[in-house]
């Protein structure tokens, strides 16, 4: 027998979260594999049909769960979207000209450019990769190697990653983390512009 709920409460970072069925207090647990391959990604106050399965000493989950309120969702979706979602990125990409001009001042070696370009993309990669192992119950990647990559340059192409795919970006302790490694990577850039360290940077990249 099939359901018609509404989407209570959802949490997209971890790809989970609650349906309650119409006419009834009762919440039954979801998760976003029991949603049907093509179908966006549901969002709180969407409309669905489900199945109810056995879930151990759970309870309940929903399976083969059907959106049905397509053009409320596309709203709810588009007012979701926050100034920081549409700021953030384009800060990503303008603080990149900041090496750029220092390496044509000559503050600072090429090669610390590249790292922040390889290691943005590697970051980039490691957020994309974790939100579909998120999806579908695979194995993730640790927080910790996620700030490591932000931590040695990598925090532009993570920022980006953050708001194109939803992912850590509405997790509180993540963020706090997570800005922590760009303020010590800028004051780590700012402090390799200085004389000392330019003088580093010939010492070791000579």
């Amino acid at each position: 027998m099939r359901f018609q709920g509404k989407i209570t409460d959802w949490n997209d970072a971890k790809g989970f979260g609650f349906v309650t069925r119409h006419g009834s207090a009762k919440r039954i647990f979801v998760h976003i594999t029991a949603f049907e391959r093509g179908q966006q990604r549901p969002v709180i106050g969407d409309i669905v049909t489900y199945k109810e399965e056995q879930d151990g000493k759970k309870g309940y989950r929903a399976v083969t769960v059907q959106l049905i309120a397509h053009t409320k969702r596309q709203s709810l979706r588009c007012n979701q979207k926050s100034f920081g979602d549409r700021f953030l990125p384009v800060l990503a990409c303008c603080f990149l000209f900041f090496p750029v001009l220092a390496v044509m001042q000559g503050k600072l070696h090429v090669a610390v450019l590249v790292a922040y370009f390889l290691f943005s993309i590697v970051s980039f990669y490691l957020y994309r990769q974790d939100k579909i192992a998120a999806q579908h119950d695979r194995w993730r990647t640790s927080e910790a190697t996620l700030h490591l990559a932000d931590l040695l340059g990598g925090w532009p192409g993570a920022l980006i990653a953050q708001r194109r795919y939803r992912h850590k970006s509405s997790k509180s302790s993540f963020q706090i983390g997570f800005w922590t490694t760009v303020l010590l990577n800028c004051a780590a850039l700012g402090w390799l512009t200085s004389q000392a360290g330019r003088d580093i940077q010939k010492a070791l990249l000579a």
